[in-house]
């Protein structure tokens, strides 16, 4: 047969944009208006970073690359973590959240009184033989989100019962008691965002107050006990006495924030970096004002509340208690500390040492967030393959899950 007489194909051809949409849609699961602040958040990063530890690379004699590479590291195991979790039925997490309380509490203690100290605390541990420290400060959030957000859950029937909500009580007062002897300013917005999913799971008002009333003596008590109570108070002195001499780092902040304008300097520009301390994750958002101007600063509060807001309609459209507590309470808890963060660099509150989620430069910080972001995106994708059986059916719905497979 010649080529001229060849039957043509009828079918239209797919454009390869549309192949390539469909098969990221394939691997990224879940909430996509999640996973734009995931992206955007990712890449603002990257940008601001660069420009942030220009000054610490110059004064280290290390280079801008070596800062940079470090940092892409500990984004790719963010990312990765955010994939690995959003892949994992999140009803797992219930199952796991008992067992990490378990094991967080005997690493806490073993940080406050072994770890290594930087900035007059012990926060952080070194996992033998592969030289790595992390923050156990950190997977205690997640335990304990995850496991308050479990017991809730099974407690629906009966939360006017108090001896149901003991167990709550008393977790939330030991592990904020224990992060609180190092870093009482994560103990503080760890006891607030249990309070609030307190709330959010219909516990009463009555129950409320003795819950708040045992979050005040968790965080004296660690005051008490533990190494930051001088920190503290010298911080809040800062804070309540304007003149003192002591304010070098906020009064950089300031000075960043109050000559980045409407559009900012420009990408790279920034004139603070170069007297800011920890311009890369405790102060990193004055950077970006500084550099975005008010714009930017807007653009990066408005993708925290729109991961509140998509956290907050995921709960609301979950089927399951348990799923939609928990993604409540961990959107809850990345968008309170990046509020606090933003509030620190304004001058609202006194200065705390907290990383700005997803931007600062931290290995510990990235992973951890990222494994919350991936436990929000696993429930909402559970909540969307579950409305795919009461549309489809379940013959449907199983060559559905063969095709993703």
């Amino acid at each position: 047969m010649s080529i001229e007489n060849t039957p043509k194909s009828t079918e239209t051809p797919k454009p390869f944009t549309n192949f390539s949409l469909g098969q990221l849609d394939k691997y990224l699961e879940g909430d996509k208006l999640v996973w734009l602040v995931i992206i955007l958040l990712s890449l603002s990063s990257f940008l601001v970073v660069y420009s942030a530890t220009g000054t610490v690379a110059f004064k280290t004699m290390k280079g801008s690359f070596y800062y940079m590479s470090r940092h892409f590291g500990h984004m790719a195991l963010g990312l990765m973590a955010v994939w690995l979790a959003h892949r994992v039925d999140y009803r797992y997490y219930a199952r796991l959240s008992r067992l990490a309380l378990l094991v967080v509490v005997p690493l806490l203690i073993a940080a406050w009184l072994f770890g290594t100290a930087i900035n007059d605390a012990n926060r952080w541990l070194a996992i033998p033989l592969i030289g790595i420290s992390f923050q156990p400060s950190d997977l205690a959030k997640l335990a304990l989100i995850a496991s308050i957000a479990s017991m809730l859950a099974k407690r629906q029937d009966n939360v006017e019962d108090i001896q149901d909500i003991m167990p709550v009580l008393a977790w939330t007062g030991v592990i904020c008691t224990l992060i609180g002897m190092s870093n009482v300013s994560t103990a503080i917005l760890l006891f607030f965002t249990s309070m609030v999913l307190m709330f959010i799971g219909r516990i009463p008002v009555n129950q409320l107050l003795l819950f708040f009333l045992t979050g005040v003596v968790s965080i004296m008590l660690a005051l008490v006990i533990g190494q930051r109570l001088e920190t503290a108070s010298s911080r809040m002195d800062r804070f309540l006495n304007p003149t003192s001499e002591q304010r070098f780092q906020e009064e950089q902040g300031y000075i960043a924030v109050s000559t980045g304008g409407l559009i900012g300097k420009g990408p790279g520009n920034s004139d603070q970096r170069n007297f800011l301390p920890n311009a890369f994750s405790d102060f990193i958002y004055a950077i970006i004002i500084e550099e975005y101007g008010l714009v930017g600063g807007l653009f990066i509060l408005a993708l925290y509340l729109l991961l509140l807001y998509r956290g907050m309609v995921i709960m609301a459209t979950s089927t399951n208690p348990f799923g939609g507590l928990l993604a409540a309470g961990l959107s809850l808890s990345i968008v309170v500390q990046a509020l606090a963060h933003m509030a620190v660099v304004v001058g609202l509150v006194p200065v705390t040492g907290l990383p700005l989620p997803m931007l600062s430069m931290g290995g510990t910080s990235l992973t951890f967030t990222g494994l919350s972001l991936g436990v929000i995106l696993s429930i909402s994708r559970g909540e969307v393959d579950r409305n795919a059986t009461e549309i489809l059916g379940n013959d449907e719905t199983e060559n559905v899950v063969r095709e993703r497979e």
